[in-house]
């Protein structure tokens, strides 16, 4: 999943960013910083050479409609099981947690 040098964050921030069809700025920009920089903190963000902070990481998975926990998962299955549960209905979170816990 992560290349070379990249954090399973900056991967995974990646990921989401390009799933959702945003450029580097303009997901900035949706997750609150300024327009004159958005750009290049993602980019490093993403480039795992600036560490982002739970607050920020929180504002990105608002705006990438992803839950917060999937920018750490290291396993990709794992990632997967997590962004399915984000976007599942209430009713579909309780079935699967029934699920999971009869294997």
């Amino acid at each position: 999943m992560a290349a070379a040098g990249r954090t399973v964050f900056g991967g995974r921030l990646k990921e989401a960013r390009l799933r959702a069809g945003l450029s580097q700025k303009k997901l900035g920009i949706v997750a609150g910083l300024d327009p004159s920089v958005a750009s290049t903190r993602i980019n490093r963000y993403e480039l795992g050479l600036h560490k982002v902070d739970y607050v920020f990481a929180c504002q990105l998975a608002v705006a990438l409609s992803v839950p917060t926990a999937y920018f750490y998962a290291e396993d990709d299955q794992l990632a997967e099981l997590i962004l399915l549960y984000g976007q599942a209905t209430t009713k579909a979170r309780s079935i699967l947690l029934t699920i999971a816990r009869e294997l």
